[in-house]
C-alpha cells in the first residue's frame, strides 16, 4: 500500500465512477482499477461493488475511505512543514477558484502575484464551492478563493474585498435610461438565475427574495456569460458581480445599474485548513491580492458611462 493508492481510493469516493476519477488522478482508467484491486487484495476485504453504472462502496470501503482522507491531510501537513524550511514564498501552489469568480479575477491579480512572488508556482483549479472545499480539506488543494458561505466557517477564512453586484437589463428595458435601481423596485420580477450548485445563485436570490423579486424558473444558466447573452437577448434581467461587469455604463446591448437599499454584495475570501505549517504563506497571499483590489474595487463601483 502507498500514498497514491490512497489517492485513488478518496477520488472514487469523490467521483463514484473510474474513468472520472481516473481523469482526476491523471492516469489511466485501467492504472486506477488495477491498482484498487491489489489493494484489496492486499487488505484481504472488497471495498467496492463494482457494477457497469456505478461505484458503490461495501461498509469496509467507506470506513477506509475516511481514514485514508486523515492520512492524507496528515501527509499534506508533512509537506507543508518540510516547504516552511525553504523561503516562504516559493514551490508549488494549488489554488481553487469558483468559476464566478475566477476568470474575472484572475486577469487582474496572476501578473502582480507572478512579479510580486517570482518564486511561487501557482497552479488553478476551478470548481464550485462544495468540491473546491472537499479538495481543501483533503489536502488536493493548499487554499482556494472564494465567496463566504456558511459552508467556509469550517476553514480559516481571510476576506479580501467585498463585490457589489449590478443590475443587468437589455438596453430597450424600462429602467435603461436609470443610472441606479432600488432594490425594492424589483418586486414582483423575475430574475434569471444560474443553476444549482452555484454560490452567486443563493446570494443572489437571498437580496432578491427579501426586495420581492422572484427567479424564472423556466431557464437556469450554467455560467455568468451565458446569463449575460439571455441578457442582451432580451429574455429577461439579473445581478451580476462587479468583477464580470463591463467598465462601460452599456455595453453589447445591456445596461448595468447600480443597487441600493440595500446594495447586493458578497465577501470574497481567501480560505485554508486550520492549522496549516504555511498559514504565513496564505497570508501574505491574501494581503497582496487585497491591496491590489482595493483600488480596483472602488473605481469599479464608479462606472464609465
Amino acid at each position: 500500500m502507498n500514498i497514491r493508492d490512497l489517492e485513488y481510493l478518496v477520488a472514487l469516493a469523490e467521483h463514484r465512477h473510474f474513468r472520472r476519477a481516473a481523469d482526476s488522478c491523471h492516469v489511466s482508467q485501467p492504472t486506477l482499477s488495477g491498482q484498487t484491486r491489489k489493494l484489496e487484495d492486499e487488505l484481504g476485504v472488497m471495498l467496492l461493488e463494482r457494477t457497469s453504472r456505478k461505484v458503490l462502496f461495501t461498509q469496509a470501503g467507506l470506513l477506509l475511505v475516511e481514514q485514508a482522507r486523515t492520512v492524507l491531510r496528515e501527509v499534506k501537513v508533512l509537506k507543508e512543514m518540510a516547504s516552511q524550511q525553504g523561503e516562504a514564498m516559493s514551490g508549488p501552489l494549488h489554488i481553487g477558484l469558483i468559476p464566478t469568480v475566477g476568470p474575472y479575477l484572475l486577469p487582474q491579480i496572476i501578473p502582480m502575484l507572478h512579479n510580486t512572488f517570482p518564486k511561487l508556482e501557482m497552479y488553478l483549479h476551478e470548481a464550485q464551492t462544495q468540491s473546491l472545499l472537499a479538495q481543501l480539506d483533503s489536502g488536493k488543494l493548499d487554499c482556494a478563493i472564494l465567496a463566504q458561505v456558511k459552508e467556509t466557517e469550517a476553514f480559516i477564512e481571510v476576506p479580501l474585498f467585498d463585490e457589489p453586484m449590478k443590475l443587468a437589463i437589455y438596453s430597450d428595458h424600462p429602467w435603461s435610461q436609470r443610472e441606479r435601481v432600488a432594490m425594492p423596485d424589483l418586486a414582483g420580477e423575475k430574475l434569471l438565475m444560474l443553476e444549482d450548485g452555484h454560490c452567486l445563485r443563493d446570494q443572489a436570490m437571498g437580496f432578491c427574495f427579501q426586495a420581492g423579486a422572484d427567479e424564472d424558473t423556466h431557464f437556469r444558466a450554467t455560467s455568468l456569460e451565458t446569463l449575460r447573452n439571455m441578457v442582451a437577448a432580451g429574455s429577461g434581467i439579473t445581478l451580476l458581480p462587479l468583477l464580470a461587469v463591463p467598465p462601460q455604463r452599456e455595453r453589447d446591448g445591456i445596461c448595468y445599474l447600480d443597487c441600493y437599499k440595500p446594495e447586493p454584495k458578497r465577501t470574497i475570501a481567501l480560505v485554508y485548513r486550520p492549522g496549516s505549517p504555511l498559514r504565513s504563506r496564505y497570508e501574505q497571499l491574501a494581503e497582496a491580492i487585497r491591496e491590489h483590489m482595493q483600488n480596483y474595487i472602488s473605481n469599479g463601483s464608479k462606472q464609465a458611462v
